[in-house]
């Protein structure tokens, strides 16, 4: 049976308790450099070229699992990602996760920031895989401006879900769309 065809490891997205103070531990700390933001939800940090190789998504104050490991609504890891070539491969991709019968949660789609394409499946212990392409390369010649998006539906994916392969979960629809402020 075919396998999909990662290059390397790419970025991870964590949920974090405090967005400004883990912002400040990445940066000051870690050496990273704020590529963008989505509102003050969101920011991705970039060690390289790379838009992003770390993004921190800000948990509601009110998360009834704040301080509980590990799922979605609590701090830690939403997402791991592996960089793949060509659009042509994630589709190729998509039909080898259906041939394995692996759940495919969100995707084909293309990120504001970074202007990846993007696709994202579960792992044997429910984690979130994803394989992208096609991220937007940074220069590190300092002239980057980090950019502010809004929180919508065009900065998760401008494509607005037509080419997931899959209905997208109705708590991201939700979530991106204004219908759930929390998320």
């Amino acid at each position: 049976m075919e396998k999909l065809k990662p290059r390397r490891l790419g970025h991870l997205v964590l949920m974090v308790r405090d967005i400004q103070k883990s912002v400040q531990f990445y940066t000051e700390v870690l050496g990273l450099e704020v590529s963008d933001w989505i509102g003050e939800n969101m920011v991705f940090l970039r060690a390289g070229e790379d838009h992003h190789d770390l993004a921190l998504a800000q948990l509601s104050a009110d998360s009834p699992d704040l301080n509980d490991l590990p799922r979605y609504s609590r701090p830690g890891l939403e997402h791991f990602s592996y960089l793949i070539d060509s659009l042509e491969e994630m589709e190729r991709s998509v039909r080898v996760l259906q041939a394995h019968g692996i759940e495919i949660v969100r995707g084909i789609g293309r990120h504001g920031p970074g202007n990846n394409l993007f696709l994202v499946f579960k792992d044997p212990d429910g984690n979130n895989v994803e394989v992208y392409c096609d991220m937007t390369q940074i220069p590190q010649d300092g002239t980057h401006q980090a950019e502010v998006w809004e929180r919508n539906l065009e900065s998760f994916d401008q494509y607005r879900l037509e080419r997931f392969v899959v209905p997208p979960p109705p708590h991201l629809v939700a979530s991106k769309t204004g219908g759930d402020k929390g998320s």
